[in-house]
């Protein structure tokens, strides 16, 4: 399905019915990220899968600015009132799930709780966000200057992600697959305009979220675990799930536990579905 938003063309997909759960995937991904948990919730809930601006098959504008958070957020809201959806529960994956808290900041009345998978609320200082948006700018520009597939060779390697080596030769192949199914202006605006020292600090906001919220981390991600530890101080309605022998991208390395959990927390807020595994 195919949604303009302000002159930016949105792919996404939409599947079950019940109620809503936006999904929202991570730098260099696609909604195919979200496969298995589309599978598992899709029997109970009405799935939104989303390309994020400069990401699949969603349009790559040639301004930086348009990928701030504020305006993707914006394109969030049209795409669902489109769908004439009211409220939603949000499921985001790293940069998604910086967008989600940005998106629950610019509009509260739309979220009915959020899942955070290894994702934070920016950067707390002035000083962090200008130095990340250096080191943004700097793999922006190998990105522009190396091409595509040459910048994912190096992403896929960097320590963040080295325990995805371990993963079946199938479901790695399928993940770059999906990596390299962007373009490199996308994702170079979408470092430039939505990295993590370009959006607002949001860990001031963080004691003002009255939803339910649920973060998850994998144990080997020592940075995120750190980040989500330091959260759950600030949120009053939060639970912690931290995933023994997992890294950043729990979903794919640990997809069967993953969607338990995440149906579980979905369960008991929408008055007690059962799921088998």
């Amino acid at each position: 399905m195919k949604i303009l938003s302000n002159h930016v063309e949105y792919n996404l997909e939409v599947n079950g019915s019940g109620p809503s759960v936006l999904m929202l995937h991570g730098f260099t991904g696609d909604l195919h990220t979200w496969d298995h948990l589309v599978q598992v919730l899709s029997k109970d809930y009405q799935t939104i899968t989303i390309d994020n601006i400069g990401h699949g098959l969603t349009s790559s504008p040639n301004h930086p600015s348009r990928y701030e958070m504020e305006e993707v957020c914006g394109d969030i809201v049209n795409i669902l009132n489109h769908l004439s959806i009211e409220k939603v529960h949000i499921v985001g994956y790293s940069m998604g799930g910086r967008l989600a808290l940005s998106f629950v900041n610019f509009y509260p009345d739309y979220v009915s709780s959020l899942i955070l998978e290894s994702s934070s609320p920016g950067l707390r200082t002035k000083e962090e966000r200008l130095n990340r948006r250096i080191a943004d700018e700097g793999l922006a520009t190998r990105l522009e200057e190396s091409g595509l597939e040459a910048f994912i060779n190096f992403w896929e390697n960097i320590p963040m992600f080295q325990t995805m080596q371990s993963l079946p030769q199938e479901t790695k192949k399928e993940i770059r697959r999906q990596r390299l199914n962007n373009s490199s202006i996308g994702l170079s605006n979408s470092l430039r305009g939505m990295g993590t020292g370009a959006q607002p600090s949001w860990w001031d906001y963080l004691s003002h979220l009255t939803i339910p919220v649920l973060l998850l981390t994998g144990e080997l991600d020592e940075k995120f675990v750190r980040i989500a530890e330091s959260m759950c101080s600030h949120i009053k309605n939060v639970e912690w799930f931290n995933f023994l022998g997992a890294g950043h991208a729990i979903h794919v390395e640990q997809p069967e536990k993953f969607g338990k959990i995440v149906s579980e927390f979905l369960s008991k807020l929408e008055g007690g579905k059962n799921y088998e595994f």
